[in-house]
């Protein structure tokens, strides 16, 4: 897609070419990574579990002493209006809420700043259809992060330089340890399944809630999976049957490889099949009239 085709973004009201977007410099979130994000994917034209995302985009924003600035029907015809550019299309529409300006760099919390209010969509970038039926090698690494792993903060400078270790090592994901437990990946949730039983870790402040991850709970409950929310410590993630890694771009991702020795059999299990199944079942029927997001 050319620089001349690209959709419009929305910057604080307007609809721009992204060129022609504009921040002051004393942007906090420029200065300080002071905001907060989401990322949601658009299956069709429909966007994935909005209501979901506006509720911990509020939490995020209650988390940083912020008011949501938009109400959800607000937010909702915002995005819908956005996603129409590509009509009918798979998409990927990140919003961001920082701060804003004071006009200065001073990191107390000013009150009575009007925030700054970003928005863009682009063509979803999946993952290779190969990948899926093959799985990700993983690495295991410690959690260099922050307390607060539950807010989605932009401030994600250690879950880059995480990633980008992975990278580094031919590795799709950096699965973080903190405390002796497996916690997530850098940029995922984290499932794994020992004597055939999914379990994944319980929210806490050093995890983010992911979407997905509630779905994959929904689905695994819905169908009789059998399922618990429980710490994984480092031991028995190494003797996982199966392990999978989850994320509104990842969808669900089977890791068949561990810091360089093999999950289980050394290829997508059975378990991770049927909830693949499941999970693209779900996004069918969210284009279908009477799915509810």
């Amino acid at each position: 897609m050319s620089d001349a085709t690209l959709p419009l973004v929305y910057l604080n009201g307007r609809f721009l070419p992204p060129d022609e977007a504009r921040i002051p410099v004393m942007d906090r979130g420029f200065l300080f990574g002071d905001g907060v994000y989401e990322v949601i994917p658009c299956y069709g034209g429909r966007l994935f579990r909005l209501q979901h995302h506006l509720q911990r985009l509020d939490s995020s924003l209650r988390a940083i002493r912020m008011q949501n600035p938009l109400a959800h029907d607000q937010w909702q015809a915002l995005l819908e209006k956005l996603v129409q550019q590509l009509p009918g299309a798979d998409q990927s529409v990140y919003l961001q809420v920082t701060r804003g300006s004071t006009g200065q760099r001073d990191q107390a919390i000013p009150a009575g700043v009007a925030p700054t209010l970003f928005c863009m969509t682009q063509p979803a970038v999946y993952p290779d259809p190969d990948t899926l039926v093959r799985g990700v090698s993983a690495v295991t690494r410690p959690d260099i992060r922050w307390q607060r792993c539950d807010i989605k903060a932009i401030t994600l400078l250690a879950n880059v330089l995480l990633r980008s270790e992975a990278t580094e090592l031919g590795a799709a994901e950096a699965i973080l340890i903190r405390d002796g437990n497996a916690l997530e990946g850098a940029a995922s949730n984290l499932f794994m399944v020992r004597d055939g039983t999914i379990t994944t870790p319980p929210k806490s402040a050093h995890l983010l809630p992911g979407i997905t991850r509630d779905l994959v709970i929904e689905l695994a409950a819905a169908h009789h999976l059998p399922f618990r929310e429980a710490d994984i410590p480092v031991a028995e993630l190494q003797q996982a049957e199966e392990i999978w890694i989850t994320s509104s771009s990842r969808e669900v991702t089977a890791v068949v490889e561990l810091d360089s020795r093999p999950v289980g059999n050394g290829t997508p299990g059975p378990i991770y099949r049927r909830m693949t199944g499941l999970y693209g079942d779900y996004k069918q029927r969210l284009q279908t009239p009477d799915d509810v997001t």
